[in-house]
């Protein structure tokens, strides 16, 4: 499989990566803002599979050219994509009256707009069966327990679910299924940074290889599936 997964270069994205180059048919392009954390992780990716295909690439999905830096680099090395895996993302941890209107706009550039973007731009490389994976929360899962200071985060990550179930039909077509899973908590830099005193139940290689596996298979069960993975009743 092709494979373009973004936010490669921390977190369940980093797992998920690690876990798609131990099969060596699998050719991953891992995205991130961070060359210094795409450097590791292609360190480590080696290192478990000396002869896995890995093609770490610096873009930032809001901001970054794909014309002329992505699209080329991504034809280079692959040709097409058969799964695109929409991982980017940013949580700001603020009270709604605390919250800057600049905050907001960032969550909803980089958890909404980044994958617009990147869809649109890939899907015309995407063949029949092939598959995109949202990474959504529960944050934004409509009944779920809701928690203070998230309401920014929650409610790009609910137009993110809501994007889902609107492309599944409208690339019906194409036959390119799309889903959503809506991540609960797991053990991330990006968790501990927003709740210092909080210990998720899951650790991020047991989330990173969910998706990784759920990006392989799920499309032969699922299509504009907004699916919630979490231990805990919403």
């Amino acid at each position: 499989m092709n494979i373009v997964i973004t936010g490669a270069s921390s977190g369940v994205g980093f797992e998920a990566v690690l876990t798609l180059i131990l099969q060596n048919n699998h050719h991953v392009v891992a995205l991130a803002r961070s060359h210094d954390k795409l450097k590791r992780l292609y360190e480590i990716a080696k290192g478990l599979n000396p002869d896995c295909n890995l093609y770490p690439a610096r873009f930032d999905i809001v901001h970054d050219d794909y014309e002329t830096g992505l699209l080329p680099f991504i034809n280079e090395k692959i040709g097409h994509v058969d799964i695109l895996i929409n991982n980017a993302g940013i949580l700001i941890n603020k009270p709604f009256m605390e919250i800057t209107t600049i905050d907001f706009a960032e969550m909803l550039q980089t958890n909404v707009l980044g994958h617009v973007k990147m869809i649109k731009q890939l899907v015309p490389i995407m063949p029949n069966g092939s598959h995109i994976v949202n990474i959504g929360s529960m944050g934004g899962f409509q009944g779920s327990v809701k928690f203070p200071g998230l309401a920014a985060y929650s409610a790009s990550k609910a137009a993110l679910h809501a994007l889902t179930e609107c492309l599944a039909l409208e690339l019906a077509d194409k036959k390119i299924n799309v889903n959503c899973l809506a991540l609960g908590s797991a053990q991330t830099e990006m968790l501990e940074k927003a709740f210092p005193n909080y210990e998720s139940p899951i650790a991020a290689f047991e989330m990173g290889k969910y998706i990784a596996d759920f990006a392989l298979t799920g499309h032969k069960f699922f299509n504009g599936k907004v699916l919630p993975v979490a231990v805990t009743t919403p």
